[in-house]
């Protein structure tokens, strides 16, 4: 009981140094073992945590923690100095599980393992972040004055991180060009074991490797100014980019003039035109059907000159019939 409170006690005190890394694909706080027994020595009120085993040394307490699996002792993944360095990191970024538990100040690195207590703004937080997921999913459903505060703020926010990259990225080049030193104002945001604290750090940390040769400087140099030049060369003319600039401007004021009124009214002239062609169709069927059913009656109507050339000939037949008739008769009273 005594040695859980010391050690919920000793991680959150800040005069602790600690970093975050990676171990086994997860993010874990550790400290150095000699920063840890200074620490001892120069607070000796937190020795009264620990109650009857206050009088412990250091190496018995942490050998206690590691028993307790409060802690874990780690070591450094990358053990040899890459190249350009002088010397090894002195808080490495990524770790792996040291095969001896045991406490030793040399070199030695301790993870914590057990979670922390979680503070009043992380709860809050975690009923925030569910409702900010709403938010966003509910964002076309948002007024016109609320959707442009969202993207012009989300906008600015993107602007800011890319020119935070940008100049980082231009100072050290130019610093490293011309006098071979390696400065990073602002810290990496990209970097998965940068925390807030060094978010908010602006001087950079003492360059601890070796000076680059001129030739290589030069050789990068050049390399960077062909690149712009190329860039520069193949950039699109102004018509290309007035065309682009257009087509997103359209697109972005598609997304803002999109209401559920605007939706609905579609969705219903959409069905309205539809149900309007079906009944056209139907009125074109019913007519074909209706001429359809009295074929001779249209032919007669399209003919007429067929049936009097008919009777005309009918008449004629007769009247051929009627004179052979009369001369069969003749013949016959001569006879």
């Amino acid at each position: 009981m005594f040695i859980n409170c010391f050690a919920e006690k000793v991680r959150d005190n800040k005069q602790l140094e600690s970093r975050w890394a990676i171990m086994q694909e997860t993010r874990v706080e550790y400290f150095r073992g000699k920063d840890f027994n200074s620490f001892i020595k120069n607070h000796p009120e937190v020795r009264e945590i620990l109650g009857p085993d206050k009088d412990l040394e250091v190496e018995d307490i942490v050998n206690t923690l590691l028993t307790k699996n409060l802690v874990i002792r780690c070591d450094r993944v990358m053990k040899t100095v890459r190249p350009g360095k002088k010397k090894l990191s002195s808080w490495p970024a990524h770790l792996e599980i040291h095969n001896e538990q045991v406490f030793t100040e040399n070199d030695g690195f301790f993870a914590w393992m057990f979670l922390k207590r979680r503070t009043l703004w992380q709860t809050i937080l975690s009923f925030v972040w569910p409702l900010f997921a709403l938010a966003v999913c509910l964002f076309p459903v948002y007024p016109y004055q609320c959707k442009i505060v969202v993207l012009y703020s989300c906008a600015g926010a993107l602007l800011c991180i890319v020119s935070i990259l940008a100049v980082r990225a231009a100072i050290f080049g130019v610093l490293w060009v011309l006098l071979g030193k390696r400065v990073w104002f602002f810290p990496n945001i990209n970097a998965e074991e940068t925390t807030f604290r060094e978010l908010v750090r602006f001087w950079p940390e003492k360059d601890e490797g070796d000076r680059p040769k001129w030739t290589s400087r030069l050789f990068y140099a050049l390399v960077t100014v062909l690149v712009i030049l190329l860039l520069r060369h193949h950039a699109p003319d102004e018509a290309a980019r007035a065309r682009y600039q257009k087509k997103v401007s359209n697109i972005i004021d598609d997304v803002l003039e999109w209401s559920p009124k605007l939706a609905i009214s579609g969705i219903i002239e959409k069905h309205t035109g539809a149900n309007m062609t079906e009944a056209n169709n139907c009125t074109s069927t019913v007519g074909s059907n209706h001429a359809a059913s009295s074929p001779e009656g249209k032919i007669t109507d399209a003919n007429p000159d067929t049936d009097s050339n008919g009777d005309t000939q009918a008449d004629s037949d007769e009247m051929q019939d009627s004179d052979y008739a009369d001369d069969t008769r003749t013949r016959s009273s001569e006879a």
